[in-house]
């Protein structure tokens, strides 16, 4: 099932000795490692995946900005904002959040950002597979974040975002 390895080995196992050939067996595990046959969800993904929508990977991909006022906010001080409320027919959706600090959303209320007179600072897009495994902020080697970096779109915010401290306006 494996395809390929690539990165920094990690773990030597050996196993027994061969009868036959008197060799031991040695697996090296690498810190990548793709296999063929599908993801357990039981679909590879592809050009039309679409991540599941959560707290923690929006607010990282807003690199935890209020996308109103521009500043920077911790977890707790950020909420979700539906830039076309629910309650007007917005969807749950990645293209249609972003990150307001609480301030920020209780000024826009249930209303879009023109009718609360808001400008948003950027526009939301919704992140590819390798970016929304990034986006999760599990631990993540360098070898392994290179391999993801690898996979991000060419026009992909997040390349500007890895190491930065700044907000960033320029997305998709």
């Amino acid at each position: 099932m494996v395809a390929y390895a690539c990165g920094t080995p990690l773990l030597t196992l050996r196993g027994g000795v061969n009868a036959r050939s008197g060799h031991r067996s040695v697996v090296e595990l690498n810190s990548i490692i793709a296999t063929y046959g599908r993801g357990h969800q039981g679909s590879s993904p592809n050009q039309n995946y679409v991540p599941p929508l959560n707290n923690i990977a929006l607010f990282r991909r807003d690199n935890h900005f209020c996308m109103y006022c521009g500043q920077r906010f911790s977890h707790g001080d950020l909420s979700r904002d539906h830039i076309t409320p629910l309650s007007q027919g917005g969807a749950d959706a990645w293209n249609n959040v972003i990150t307001a600090c609480k301030r920020c959303n209780n000024h826009k209320a249930g209303r879009t950002p023109e009718q609360s007179g808001m400008q948003l600072l950027a526009v939301p897009f919704t992140p590819t597979y390798a970016e929304y495994i990034y986006l999760q902020g599990r631990r993540v080697l360098t070898d392994q974040m290179e391999f993801l970096r690898a996979h991000f779109p060419r026009q992909s915010p997040l390349h500007q975002r890895l190491g930065i401290t700044g907000p960033v306006i320029q997305m998709r």
